[in-house]
């Protein structure tokens, strides 16, 4: 089959205006690795473009990555050469499969296509959407990996290969798990409530070794969705809610959106990415915004909580969500951050290590992260979009999906998080949520429960201690047996037995009225 840890047939770099004076590409190669770098010192490069070069004649089906979460849009599927795959991609013929892509944090955001006569790869080196001015310097714009694999499932392999693009994961210091207060409460909770499911979290996991945490989800600061980073009326003290969690047993987490702060952006507009149409945003490549960040990272662990879940980050960075996107992480024209002498993805990269400098020791949950880039600044990556409280059918699309194509990259790239099991009486039917909460428990990823006490059975109840039971120690061997033909498998491999679910029931999925999922 393929192999593309060779020098390209093509390479191209491309500008602006196409006119290249003394940008240059060079290639280090041996048996492992492909690595690729860049220089320029009066050019501003946008783009570097390779290609291998060979002919598929036979039945092939691919499966690639996401730049960011996944939005029920991963499967394996035929040679399309319009479809672009961020980071890698793997393609079996039915009796080998083989793995192409990059090692995790370039310094590009990286991209492949499959056609029938071969592989292109575009390495993104933009400062957001116009050419990165250089100055001289030659940067490792990323370094090409490639292997074959026989004898083992296309989800083995993947995972092998996953292990090859990323050799230094990070990963909590211990198994975590337990609740988070967004689906049930959107935004809307208190003080009182925050203790509320703490207590709760507890009384669910009495008895076990390792104890639950519980996510403070957005609704506790001084404005929805946007800092600053200070309690709100409801709230009143973020220390005192954290000291109380740590009486009881529990972990104390909080969500924060780091690149949206209101008061902050009125004070300092030179500190905003300015996009036309878009709410302004922080740029994390500016000093002041480096200050800030490291501000409010310190009140919050001073406040004393050990997980940090940061959310928004690349849509707030690039404008759109990944299932938006095709081949470039950017839609928006004419624009640029503070710092014009790197890259979009050392951006990106700066500011998941400042995160990690004041946070690394304790437990940093990203979400609306890119996936690629965080692999080894975070602990623990959401890998799709909302699963919901309220629709099965969100968390059937979203949930079973992006666990089953992400699944690879867990304890590889870092612990996946699959997102939460929504639970709000008369709402979405219990003989399907606790399947799916049953699938997370068993998976060796983090099992987060959205409820608050009063919407659970005495039957839900003992049902969710028995999931937190398995996930407390998250050691179990998990596949999708079918995950090559069905884009919700149901079909799973569990510790040596063969476990099948069934994701519709009496729940069959709806005309959805233009939308891929309703709202959450």
């Amino acid at each position: 089959m393929i192999d593309i840890l060779r020098i390209p047939d093509d390479v191209k770099i491309l500008t602006y205006d196409n006119k290249i004076q003394d940008a240059k590409v060079r290639f280090v190669l041996n048996e492992k690795q492909m690595d690729v770098y860049l220089s320029a010192k009066e050019d501003k490069p946008e783009f570097v473009f390779l290609r291998w070069n060979y002919r598929t004649s036979e039945p092939t089906k691919i499966m690639g990555d996401k730049w960011e979460r996944a939005y029920s849009d991963m499967c394996w599927g035929p040679i399309n050469p319009d479809k672009f795959m961020p980071w890698y991609f793997m393609v079996t013929n039915g009796s080998e499969t083989v793995g192409c892509g990059v090692k995790v944090r370039p310094n590009s955001f990286v991209s492949f296509e499959y056609d029938s006569s071969g592989v292109s790869a575009w390495f993104d080196v933009r400062c957001g959407a116009m050419g990165v001015e250089l100055d001289g310097r030659e940067l490792l714009i990323g370094s090409v990996v490639c292997e074959s694999y026989s004898g083992i499932s296309t989800f083995k392999a993947t995972q092998n290969f996953c292990k090859i693009m990323c050799d230094d994961p990070v990963f909590p210091k211990k198994v975590i798990y337990g609740g988070n207060n967004w689906y049930y409460a959107y935004g809307e909770s208190s003080y009182e409530e925050a203790i509320m499911d703490a207590e709760f979290q507890a009384e669910l996991a009495e008895g076990l070794e390792t104890p639950p945490s519980m996510v403070i989800d957005d609704g506790w600061s001084q404005n929805v969705c946007a800092g600053p980073w200070l309690a709100n009326e409801k709230f009143v003290d973020m220390a005192n809610i954290a000291e109380e969690y740590k009486k009881l047993n529990v972990i104390p987490g909080l969500w924060i959106r780091l690149l949206h702060d209101i008061e902050f952006e009125k004070d300092n507009s030179e500190c905003l990415l300015n996009r036309k149409d878009d709410e302004c945003v922080l740029d994390p490549s500016h000093p002041k915004v480096k200050d800030y960040l490291r501000v409010v990272l310190r009140r919050i662990k001073g406040w004393g909580y050990e997980i940090l879940k940061h959310d928004y980050s690349t849509f707030d960075m690039f404008g759109d969500y990944g299932f938006s996107l095709n081949g470039t992480i950017t839609k928006k024209k004419n624009w640029a951050f503070y710092d014009r002498k790197k890259t979009s993805a050392e951006i990106v990269l700066d500011f998941y290590k400042l995160i990690y400098e004041e946070f690394g020791d304790g437990v940093i949950i990203g979400c609306n992260t890119v996936s690629h880039l965080c692999a080894g600044l975070v602990h623990i990556n959401r890998i799709g979009d909302d699963t919901s409280g309220k629709y099965w059918d969100r968390t059937r699309a979203l949930g079973v999906n992006s666990l089953a194509f992400r699944l690879p990259q867990n304890n590889t790239f870092y612990k996946i998080d699959a997102d939460c099991v929504g639970i709000l009486k008369n709402n979405i039917p219990w003989e399907l949520n606790r399947q799916w909460m049953d699938l997370l428990a068993v998976s060796g990823s983090p099992l987060f429960i959205s409820c608050p006490k009063n919407s659970v059975t005495e039957e839900q109840k003992e049902d969710i201690k028995k999931a937190f039971r398995i996930n407390s120690v998250q050691n179990n061997e998990v596949e999708p047996l079918d995950w090559e033909y069905n884009v919700t498998p149901q079909k799973w491999f569990v510790d040596g037995e063969i476990v099948e679910f069934d994701w519709v029931k009496q729940e069959y999925p709806d005309l959805l009225e233009g939308n891929t999922h309703r709202m959450i």
